[in-house]
């Protein structure tokens, strides 16, 4: 009996929701995780080590991928800084991917969500693609091309006083700069990412002296709301896209789309069939995962799949970001390069695990619409955990134990020190993270000027009092 539309849309967020309750202990997990690593694996010298064209240099740019943060606009933009710094092209490539694909918080929801073949698909897929990769551009790369377009980036960003956020490579803005002992302006994308730069240059001590002190939890906090808030639209939206594709795309649409039955054939047009999807669906970073199990239900194959989940770099807004950065030949060049060997890869697994026997049996599973999601079970426990987990780690951002400056900003609840913008108001001096705040206040400042602005030592803020 065919769902009237208000029970299609209650199908669909059911679906979506309970997808992303299924996986939201993965993601939380995953997203510490790569906090902890963020914070306190260094990454420096990054851009010299990643400079050679050699193996070495490209194992290294594939594992601090990996150890990186998994949002396809930021592995782009740290991918540019690394480029204009001097890393080779081959190397810049192979970070990005691997900070997009091979992230423990991303294989850990495709295990979740689509089972351990999958997993074992893209992290051993990850790998050879980026050696597929890796050929591809050494076979084709017109050097030049890149040394030129390096040059004119510099050059460009140069003119227009483009700065470099030293902490994640994203572009820096006025607002949040500071000047160092050595007398050097630095410039900020956000105020986290100044204050992760004021963390590091304050810190003393190993990791494990770090994390028996609240400073050192303030960082973990501090990297886990930059992660979110980088990723927290796609994660949503994928969500909700696969339940809305799931319950309203009919099977005929992907009969059309996909070709069916087994063969050589079938798996490259499928494999193709799954990058082009892809690039069209808008869906960057995690988001894709859902949407996989959509595409998944309706009858895909193993190669279109897997070849669908590794291409969220080349979809339409990350291309139009690498449009702007390094032009459209560049652009071009890296659709072409990324898209054939995602194609290629997705191809290559099906084959492999056909040959080993061990391509998943999509007859075997429960279809999305016949799944309970929401029950008494390990992933309701997995959950509390993790959701405890992350109010303690917002909770310690939020209050600002351990962290630099003195000051509490009255308007946002960030610790900020005497150097950025103030404002005199009843003969108290508030200190504000950012003159976004500062206007914030100054339109209303009875709002907020009850938030004493110095803070004691034990991390809450002081009482208020008038002399």
């Amino acid at each position: 009996m065919p769902l009237s539309l208000a029970q299609g849309v209650l199908e669909s967020l059911r679906i979506g929701v309970g997808f992303l309750w299924t996986a939201a202990w993965a993601i939380i997990m995953g997203l510490t995780i790569t906090s902890l690593v963020q914070v306190y694996v260094s990454k420096e010298r990054m851009a010299r080590v990643l400079g050679d064209d050699d193996l070495g240099a490209l194992t290294k740019a594939t594992v601090f991928g990996a150890a990186s943060s998994g949002c396809s606009f930021g592995a782009v933009a740290i991918g540019k800084g690394l480029f204009k710094k001097g890393a080779h092209a081959v190397n810049v490539l192979a970070f990005m991917f691997a900070s997009t694909n091979l992230i423990v918080e991303l294989g850990l929801m495709i295990l979740i969500l689509l089972g351990w073949e999958f997993l074992v698909a893209e992290l051993l897929g990850g790998v050879i693609l980026i050696a597929v990769m890796a050929l591809i551009v050494h076979v084709t790369l017109p050097e030049n091309l890149f040394d030129q377009v390096r040059d004119e980036l510099n050059q460009r960003d140069q003119d227009h006083g483009v700065t470099e956020d030293p902490t994640c490579g994203m572009e820096g803005k006025d607002e949040y700069s500071l000047v160092t002992d050595g007398g050097e302006t630095l410039k900020f994308c956000s105020a986290g990412c100044m204050e992760t730069y004021e963390q590091e240059a304050a810190s003393s001590g190993g990791w494990r002296d770090e994390l028996l002190s609240w400073g050192g939890w303030y960082k973990v906090g501090n990297q886990y709301h930059k992660e979110w808030s980088m990723i927290w639209k796609d994660v949503i939206a994928g969500f909700l896209v696969a339940g809305f594709v799931i319950v309203f795309v009919p099977q005929w649409v992907w009969n059309v789309l996909f070709l069916q039955g087994d063969g050589l054939l079938v798996s490259a047009e499928n494999a193709i069939m799954g990058v082009t999807i892809a690039v069209i669906s808008f869906v960057g970073s995690m988001g894709n995962v859902p949407f996989a199990v959509a595409l998944w239900g309706g009858g895909i194959s193993f190669a279109g799949v897997i070849a669908f989940v590794y291409a969220d770099l080349i979809t339409i807004p990350v291309l139009n970001v690498y449009r702007k950065y390094y032009g459209w030949k560049v652009m071009l060049y890296i659709l072409g390069v990324f898209f054939v060997t995602m194609a290629f890869t997705g191809f290559l697994m099906e084959e492999l695990f056909d040959v080993l026997g061990i391509v998943p049996d999509l007859a075997g599973g429960q279809t999305a619409t016949e799944q309970e999601y929401f029950e008494l079970n390990y992933t309701f426990y997995l959950n509390i955990i993790a959701f405890a987990l992350s109010g303690f780690l917002l909770y310690v951002y939020r209050r600002g134990l351990g962290a630099p400056g003195q000051y509490r900003d009255p308007v946002c609840g960030m610790r900020t020190d005497d150097s950025g913008p103030s404002v005199i108001h009843d003969g108290d001096t508030y200190y504000f993270c950012s003159k976004a705040c500062k206007r914030s206040f100054e339109t209303n400042p009875p709002a907020f000027s009850h938030k004493h602005p110095e803070i004691s030592e034990g991390g809450a803020t002081q009482s208020h009092d008038h002399h």
